[in-house]
């Protein structure tokens, strides 16, 4: 565990921002990199999250670091490195008075907010006390608003998923109409990866942003001629596809994060063990397909979110335009 900077009697988040602060002056954290998440702080100095966001967030006031969606909080490209004498730095200066309506709280503000840190920082990284924090204001603000975390996940998902809708000119045929729907929602999960671990199939999330991609789907494959429990089937195991798929996209993150290796470095490291495994012959078919790779098998979630769906609906387009409509 860590011993943080600075005062003896500070607070921990001061102590915390404190040596973040003399890593960054120091050059051991340089414009660009990643500085710990609030996962990685909460466990290396031993505190809880919420203390961990408001660490950040101090940072980020101090304009010291900035989030960036799918990548985390970063050294800001323009840190100033003032103030790191290895003691906590003087409080940030208060900023300008700002018109009452921008500053007023609102339902709107705390979900975009909420967002902002789930894309940056994943969803476990969320608590009320750390939006709270980034929005500047006291925690039991935020529950005037919503009653608690589950019922703010809510609502940032309904607004995420609500972010795309469909043209009024959009493709005819069903398959061009479901293969849009498909996309959209594969582009929703890449620019939200968090959205993707929300539901199962068997719970799903009941939201009006949601449902209106399904109502897409399910439109699109109606009028011909399928009972409405294949109907039904045909649009789950669409959706398993690519949210099955986008659940990756945050885990492959994460994992980076954790142990500090690309996923290209993690392969490098088991190369032994798949070597031992293809000499010692019991698994032919397998050896066969790596020994058949140049420079390793490159697993592109894009390209086979692709493959994917397009094997689907090749496979779908006998059972829906097999049968006239209305039979």
């Amino acid at each position: 565990m860590t011993k943080p900077t600075g005062a003896a009697g500070d607070p921990p988040y001061l102590r915390i921002v404190a040596e973040i602060r003399r890593r960054i002056a120091d050059g051991e954290l340089a414009p660009g990199d990643r500085v710990p998440s609030t996962r990685r702080i909460a466990a290396e100095w031993g505190v809880a999250l919420a203390t961990a966001t408001k660490a950040l967030t101090t940072l980020r006031l101090e304009g010291l670091v900035e989030a960036r969606a799918r990548t985390g909080t970063v050294v800001a490209g323009t840190a100033s490195t003032t103030g790191t004498t290895g003691t906590a730095a003087p409080a940030p200066a208060r900023p300008s008075p700002v018109p009452d309506a921008e500053r007023e709280l609102s339902l709107g503000r705390i979900v975009r907010t909420a967002v902002e840190i789930a894309d940056a920082e994943g969803l476990p990284a969320l608590t009320m006390r750390g939006v709270a924090a980034r929005l500047g204001v006291a925690p039991m603000s935020i529950y005037r608003y919503v009653p608690g975390k589950e019922d703010l996940v809510l609502h940032m998902a309904d607004a995420a998923f609500g972010e795309e809708s469909y043209p009024p000119d959009a493709p005819g045929d069903w398959r061009g109409r479901v293969e849009l729907g498909a996309r959209t929602l594969w582009r929703l999960y890449r620019r939200h990866p968090w959205l993707a671990h929300l539901d199962t199939l068997t719970r799903p999330l009941v939201v009006p942003g949601l449902i209106v991609h399904g109502e897409w789907m399910l439109d699109a494959l109606d009028g011909h001629g399928l009972d409405p429990t294949t109907l039904f089937d045909i649009h789950v195991l669409l959706y398993s596809h690519i949210q099955g798929l986008a659940a990756h996209l945050e885990k492959e993150a994460q994992a980076a994060a954790a142990t500090g290796q690309s996923d290209e470095q993690w392969m490098d490291s088991r190369a032994p063990a798949l070597a031992a495994l293809v000499e010692s012959g019991r698994f032919p078919a397998f050896g066969k397909v790596l020994g058949a790779f140049e420079d390793g098998y490159d697993l592109r979630l894009d390209a086979l979110f692709a493959f994917g769906l397009t094997a689907l609906l090749d496979g779908l387009t006998p059972l829906v335009e097999g049968r006239p409509t209305g039979s």
